[in-house]
């Protein structure tokens, strides 16, 4: 069984029933997005995660409509604000970052999944100016923002189940009156998406 985790069902509403995948919507934001998908891998067993999802995709590196897989995700809000690393007690560490698993990050490069590969953030609040935008693409190379990629790859990493993440891109990341918002194209384009990676892992 493979497991596929979304924020909202609207998100996934195109995509095709198949016997061997579940579906759950999760809920908004990076604590819903980790108690739900810690719930469905503790409810039962599966070979693989996969979080699909519209994000929004930074000016100079994606455009709306485009499909881009996930290999490195990072929680920009965790840890201080400029993002160097600070001392804890009993060497206890901050995670910060987390990787979509490498066997399926090929699967997905392959040639028959028309996605290209990128890096993603993960942002409880979702970045509205361009000043911001701009501090977090240079701070970490990144191709899109979402509010659950991270979330649901540590809980998926900690239950020792592979998972990738994968989006469709709705908006520009930046000043809202110039970001192009389109849900239907980034959901369309993480839908044909996840539909070409579930031909090629169900061996369809």
């Amino acid at each position: 069984m493979i497991l596929i985790v979304c924020a909202v069902a609207a998100e996934l509403a195109a995509l095709t029933t198949r016997a061997l995948v579940d579906r759950v919507a999760v809920g908004v934001g990076p604590v819903e997005a980790a108690l739900g998908t810690a719930r469905a891998l503790a409810a039962r067993p599966y070979r693989a995660v996969i979080n699909a999802g519209i994000a929004g995709g930074f000016r100079a590196r994606a455009a709306v409509g485009d499909a881009v897989a996930v290999a490195r995700e990072h929680y920009v809000e965790l840890g201080l604000e400029d993002g160097t690393a600070f001392p804890l007690p009993d060497g206890v560490s901050l995670v910060r970052t987390v990787e979509s698993d490498p066997v399926l990050l090929r699967a997905c490069g392959e040639g028959r999944v028309d996605v290209r590969i990128g890096t993603g953030i993960t942002c409880a609040t979702v970045t509205t100016t361009d000043a911001r935008a701009a501090l977090l693409e240079a701070r970490f190379g990144a191709d899109v923002e979402s509010m659950e990629g991270f979330a649901v790859l540590r809980a998926a990493h900690a239950a020792g189940v592979p998972a990738l993440e994968l989006r469709g891109v709705s908006n520009l990341v930046g000043e809202r009156s110039t970001n192009g918002w389109d849900f239907r194209a980034g959901a369309h384009a993480v839908v044909a998406t996840t539909e070409a990676l579930l031909d090629v892992l169900l061996g369809e």
